[in-house]
């Protein structure tokens, strides 16, 4: 079964999250700050992150950025989730190593379930 690791700190969006994943049949793990997140991402690496960018204490791109400069870690595909929106921001997540990069406006949760699933086959 596989591990979604949902790193968001808005609990209504998180919750619905993973309501849907669990039934969808995947296993959840939550956190609701970039520090908890990655602590998370360390002690049980997870098949996939999904990642909002502005988290209080370590942003969203730190927490990328740490995933990715860890030997172990770096292979888990990491999903942006964010309200940010501009170019910049979308062509620096994904330069930075993340498959994906949703802004939340433009998808519902039922499309971002898609999207991890696609990644994930």
């Amino acid at each position: 079964m596989k591990t979604i690791l949902i790193i968001e700190d808005d609990r209504f969006l998180r919750e619905l999250i993973v309501r849907k994943l669990k039934g969808e049949g995947y296993q959840t793990n939550e956190a609701a700050d970039g520090e908890e997140g990655f602590e998370k991402v360390k002690k049980s690496p997870p098949d996939l992150v999904l990642l909002d960018l502005i988290l209080p204490g370590i942003d969203g791109f730190e927490v990328l950025s740490k995933i990715k400069e860890e030997p172990t870690l770096s292979a888990i595909p990491v999903i942006i989730l964010s309200n940010l929106g501009q170019r910049e921001e979308v062509e620096k997540g994904l330069k930075m190593g993340a498959v994906d990069y949703l802004i939340k406006a433009h998808f519902t949760p039922g499309e971002i379930i898609e999207k991890i699933k696609a990644v994930l086959k």
